[in-house]
């Protein structure tokens, strides 16, 4: 096998890591969110021990990156990709840390007093893990269609926060939770929206890795 076949194999097999490390990410945001909807104190606990699974992932991916970069000498689309890719894992693990985030409030909450009408978290957590999938998928098959795609659902993840936002100060007047409870609820609508952030740092990344640019940073590469 030449160096360069040998090399295409490695980067094949960054983008399976990347894609196996997504789809714990998903797994988490949908937890996460059954978490919020049933308060199960149980599963919150699992979702808050995968995150070490991420974690490792990620180290894991990082270690393959900087392999490629200290064994071979990439052209620049490929120092693009690996670049890319240390930039995703860093933001898939920091959604690891905010789905377990979640749950730890949710084991917080008296389950007794889970009172507020929540329609639209399990909303934000379907749409944040949908563009968690998409953006991966556009780095893997530099389709800069599914970026554009996950920018749109960027929008849909802030305009349900808005809409999780008013449910909460409605059922607020309406005599719901205290104010201490109604905060937490409001963390976590918060908190998926920030995951949705960072599912579009990661398909901006995508994007940086298709073409050379990255909007965010006004970079540029042939």
């Amino acid at each position: 096998m030449t160096a360069r076949l040998a090399f295409d194999e490695q980067l094949k097999l960054l983008n399976s890591e990347l894609t196996n490390m997504a789809a714990m990410v998903e797994r988490a945001i949908e937890g996460a969110a059954v978490v919020v909807q049933e308060g199960d104190a149980e599963g919150a606990q699992k979702i808050i021990d995968s995150d070490g699974l991420i974690n490792t992932q990620e180290r894991d991916i990082e270690r393959l990156c900087l392999k490629l970069l200290l064994q071979q000498q990439p052209v620049a689309s490929d120092l693009r990709n690996i670049s890319a890719a240390l930039k995703m894992i860093t933001d898939l693990e920091r959604i690891g840390d905010q789905a377990a985030d979640i749950c730890e409030i949710v084991m917080n909450l008296p389950k007794a007093k889970r009172l507020l009408n929540i329609e639209h978290l399990p909303k934000m957590a379907k749409t944040t893990s949908s563009m968690v999938h998409c953006a991966i998928a556009a780095f893997v098959e530099s389709d800069i269609e599914k970026v554009n795609a996950v920018l749109s659902m960027d929008d849909e993840v802030d305009a349900l926060f808005d809409a999780a936002r008013d449910e909460i100060v409605a059922d607020i007047r309406q005599g719901g939770p205290n104010e201490s409870e109604a905060m937490d609820f409001l963390m976590i609508a918060k908190y998926f929206e920030r995951i949705g952030d960072h599912a579009e740092n990661i398909a901006e990344w995508a994007e940086y890795s298709i073409n050379g640019i990255h909007k965010g940073h006004q970079l540029y590469q042939g």
